[in-house]
């Protein structure tokens, strides 16, 4: 606990293991999550990311191990009390019916309302900062199916900071966007952490892990590789071994950060 009592860890792992029918996914996955930080999830393809999202949201049991959610072990929590402590953005989702934007976003208040109950006047309040956040009040009106894909994008996050969960979970939440709807949502996604949120998300873009994360775990083959600083994760020895690809990781020089670049055929002095 810190100095006001407050749990630290929002989410502690030991030893998990997963398996889609005799195939393992996961083995032996042991990690600690403190309390309003970014922990981002790397790995190739396949390496088991969003499966591991999954089993911290409650959606998949785990085959053997133990989870806890602030303190208390999800497989004991009900589908409601989870939905109350946290939530998930996942990746390519879709509505299935002409919803306004607003009307998409009022569904993160279900939560936290009785059954056939209206909406009152904290769930407008909380609805309305959640447009406001992910600046999208502008489209409230609007159809999901009309607005673009970054927007879209914004419309989800939103609504999942409408649910107020204590722990958010983003399954590739910049994938197939554009680089300034890319910086909005992890400037969004930024914020929301200095005001104590926890945020764990799977991410490709490793460059966005290295500007914005606090720690990263990377996966391989479904196994932790390394857990640390996104320096200490994110080493040409690592990415080698597991995306076998050769990379420089140099020093951002604009930012207190770094990047990590692809060694081509170009780079390596041969020709185009």
């Amino acid at each position: 606990k810190d100095e006001k009592g407050e749990n630290v860890m929002n989410i502690t792992i030991e030893g998990l293991h997963f398996s889609y029918g005799q195939t393992p996914v996961l083995e032996e996955i042991d990690l600690s999550i403190q309390k309003g930080e970014i922990f981002a999830i790397v790995g190739p393809n396949g390496s088991g990311k969003t499966t591991l999202l999954k089993n911290i949201s409650g959606v998949l049991t785990p085959d053997k191990g133990a989870l806890y959610l602030n303190m208390r072990q999800i497989a004991d929590l009900s589908t409601w009390q989870i939905a109350r402590q946290l939530a998930m953005v996942e990746q390519d989702r879709e509505v299935g019916f002409d919803f306004t934007v607003r009307e998409v976003i009022a569904i993160g208040r279900i939560p936290h309302q009785s059954r056939f109950a209206r909406e009152n006047k904290v769930d407008r309040e909380r609805i309305e900062e959640a447009m406001r956040v992910c600046s999208v009040d502008s489209l409230a009106n609007r159809l999901i199916a009309e607005i673009s894909g970054g927007e879209r994008q914004r419309v989800f996050l939103a609504m999942a900071l409408a649910q107020e969960p204590k722990v958010l979970l983003l399954d590739e939440p910049t994938t197939h966007l554009d680089i300034n709807y890319q910086a909005q949502i992890m400037e969004i996604i930024r914020a929301q952490a200095i005001d104590g949120l926890t945020v764990v998300m799977a991410l490709h873009d490793l460059n966005l892990v290295a500007q914005y994360a606090d720690r990263a775990a990377m996966l391989n083959k479904g196994q932790i590789l390394e857990i640390g600083k996104p320096d200490e994760v994110l080493t040409e020895a690592n990415i080698k071994r597991v995306f076998h690809t050769d990379v420089i990781v140099t020093k951002h020089p604009l930012v207190n950060s770094f990047y990590v670049m692809p060694l081509t055929h170009k780079f390596c002095g041969g020709q185009e």
